[in-house]
């Protein structure tokens, strides 16, 4: 008996839906025929008018009849989307054009075209077309923009096609999809940071292929300029002349940038927290170091994000959806550096105690250059408006909060001087002190500073460790103000 009663009610679920997905056919205009030639068809049987009913039975008839022709027609459509460029930088529009083209046999009638994309990214585009003929096609285009870093599908496109008289609506969804990256903002560095070898061989961007021995050995005759230090006694005593072990050219420079996505080690949301800045340094760096040559890995303290090789669009692709994670330590980032061969280590972080300064310090190994830029991360909290009320804060202004004016863009990323902010250096001070006793090239930055202005100012190369014990503020200290 209960199995007969489910069977009963499964029965009328689908009857009901049946019903529904034959009604979601027509238009408000086609409901409303089938409402007033179904109110005919009563009224004249009652009245017993045959005029009645006969136009009660056209009024039915038509948008059953657009419903058949509608769905007999069996277009056929092609659509393509393409968007230029596919990765942008917050703020920067990208345009995408659309293009619809009939494959079918027949013209089609109205249509309604709706591309689906994110609600961040503003309201969805609508177009009208009052049709495609046989063989033809129309070019749609819109632009998108967004403050926000981040990757955003795009699609499918959604077409909703009507008769002539309006009654009948179906409805046919694309399966293609696209995608749109916004990268964080690259700032434009000064290369002479990056001048010269980062490996600390003493040899710039050669070295002697003598390191197998001397029995392997190719010679070539001296040149003016060569270095003494590597004449081939063996080969000039054979030759007769003075010989030098041939050059080649060395492995290419890598550098493996270290971001720090820890949350408890950044303060405010959105583009004006300090993860924010961080990520934007990140990228900023890694594009710089990459176009002076430079190949190299990106880690944060969850392990590897971007490939082996710093690709730019690698970078950028890692770092547009990067988030902050809720690790504690940099267990992950020390074993993943023990396995990663490289010249340059870069690290971009928050709020660093003492030992976890010192476990970044001393994963760098002999021979390498280490660079660390170290975030005032409190400063971050304290950017207010004229009036005292704070941005950047563990979450946005209410709408009682928010002041009538516009508000400034986010400090240091752009370049451009800003207000300046109130500097806490002692916060970074013990872990400043840790990375230049271990001999890395140490800034601190606040929100104040532009990050073009922090590159520029990290300490040269020779002064590394000459203070190690200095606290920030005195002279021969690399603090930003």
């Amino acid at each position: 008996m209960a199995r007969s009663v489910a069977r009963t009610y499964s029965d009328r679920a689908r009857k009901e839906a049946t019903v529904r997905s034959v009604l979601a056919w027509f238009t408000v205009r086609g409901a409303s025929f089938l409402a007033a030639g179904l109110v005919g068809v009563l009224a004249g049987l009652i009245l017993g008018s045959d005029a009645m009913i006969s136009v009660g039975l056209l009024m039915l008839g038509l948008p059953v009849f657009s419903a058949l022709a509608a769905r007999r027609a069996r277009y056929q459509l092609r659509c393509e989307r393409q968007i230029v460029p596919q990765r942008v930088a917050p703020g920067q529009p990208a345009r995408v054009g659309v293009r619809l083209e009939n494959v079918s046999r027949v013209s089609t009638g109205l249509l309604l075209a709706e591309d689906a994309i994110p609600y961040s990214l503003g309201a969805r585009p609508r177009y009208v077309l009052s049709g495609i003929e046989r063989g033809g096609s129309r070019d749609l285009s819109y632009q998108l923009r967004s403050d926000l870093r981040g990757k955003y599908r795009i699609g499918p496109m959604r077409l909703r096609i009507a008769d002539v008289f309006g009654l009948v609506e179906l409805s046919a969804n694309f399966a293609s999809q696209s995608t749109l990256t916004v990268t964080p903002k690259v700032v434009p560095l000064i290369s002479a940071s990056t001048t010269g070898s980062w490996s600390s061989d003493g040899d710039g961007r050669t070295k002697m292929s003598a390191a197998a021995g001397d029995d392997d050995v190719i010679p070539r005759a001296y040149r003016t300029g060569d270095e003494l230090r590597r004449v081939h006694w063996r080969s000039t005593a054979k030759y007769g002349e003075l010989m030098v072990r041939r050059e080649e050219q060395r492995w290419q420079d890598r550098a493996v940038l270290i971001l720090d996505t820890r949350r408890s080690a950044h303060i405010g949301t959105g583009p004006g927290s300090s993860f924010e800045f961080a990520v934007s340094a990140a990228a900023s760096i890694g594009v710089h170091l990459y176009r002076s040559g430079m190949a190299g890995q990106l880690l944060t303290d969850a392990g590897p994000l971007a490939g082996s090789a710093m690709f730019e669009d690698v970078l950028l692709d890692a770092l547009a959806v990067v988030t902050q994670s809720r690790n504690h330590n940099f267990a992950r980032t020390t074993a993943a550096l023990s396995t990663i061969e490289g010249g340059l280590l870069v690290v971009i972080a928050g709020r660093l105690t003492e030992d976890a300064a010192r476990e970044l310090a001393v994963a760098r190994r002999e021979g390498r250059q280490g660079i660390a830029l170290l975030l005032a991360v409190s400063t971050w909290a304290d950017q207010h408006d004229p009036d005292g009320r704070r941005h950047g804060g563990p979450g946005p202004a209410t709408d009682a909060e928010a002041p009538a004016q516009v508000r400034p863009p986010p400090a240091g990323l752009d370049g451009l001087a800003t207000r300046p902010g109130p500097q806490r250096p002692d916060e970074t001070a013990a872990a400043h002190a840790v990375f230049r006793t271990a001999g890395w090239r140490v800034v601190t930055v606040d929100a104040a500073t532009p990050l073009a202005a922090a590159w520029q100012r990290l300490p040269r190369q020779g002064s590394v460790g000459l203070r190690g014990g200095t606290p920030p503020g005195v002279p021969g200290e690399a603090v930003i103000a």
